[in-house]
């Protein structure tokens, strides 16, 4: 690293600890030449592949932007907006990867907002799917109804019947793409 004081092309670690959740190292160095001490952040770049083909880094706030926007008039505070912003950046982080196409946030997104706020994900997702009529809400609404989400459904057990009769309704009733559904684990809490 390049001393600021005196320009000289190498510094010396003097200490080294983890800053914003561990997402972050703050550095303090000393220049050998000066003797000056000095602190640098390091962090791992993540860049976001966008629909053009151009990259730009990726941006917590962006994700919250959008977000906003979905919950506006719901009663979802701004504190749970940060931790959902906070959760799609881990969830991005942990493929590995140093490039991610942008349809990837979008889709990391979709979870926790609907574990956050099914209207809120409703808006969400029709915007981001591209929902073109009122076939495509109503295939999503039957989605939400067959597999409530966990923040809803704490005591709820889903059955497979019920799954299949959603999906093949919401996928029948629809011009777009069928939808693949994971099925969910149940666990007695």
């Amino acid at each position: 690293m390049i001393c600021p004081f005196c320009s000289h092309d190498d510094s010396r670690v003097v200490d080294s600890r983890p800053v914003e959740d561990g997402t972050q190292i703050r550095r303090r160095r000393e220049c050998p030449q000066c003797g000056e001490r000095f602190s640098t952040q390091e962090v791992a770049l993540l860049n976001i592949i966008k629909r053009s083909g151009a990259t730009e880094p990726f941006a917590r706030e962006k994700v919250l932007v959008g977000v906003r926007k979905a919950c506006q008039g719901r009663p979802v505070g701004e504190d749970d907006l940060v931790l959902l912003a906070q959760r799609v950046e881990e969830t991005l982080r942990r493929t590995g990867k140093a490039e991610i196409e942008a349809q990837e946030v979008g889709l990391a997104i979709l979870a926790p907002l609907r574990e956050l706020d099914e209207v809120a994900y409703l808006r969400y997702a029709s915007v981001y799917r591209n929902f073109a009529s009122l076939e495509d809400f109503e295939g999503e609404i039957a989605l939400l109804r067959a597999m409530p989400s966990s923040a809803n459904s704490q005591s709820a057990n889903l059955d497979n019947s019920k799954l299949s009769s959603a999906v093949s309704q919401a996928n029948a009733k629809s011009d777009a793409p069928s939808l693949k559904v994971n099925q969910p684990a149940t666990s007695n809490r």
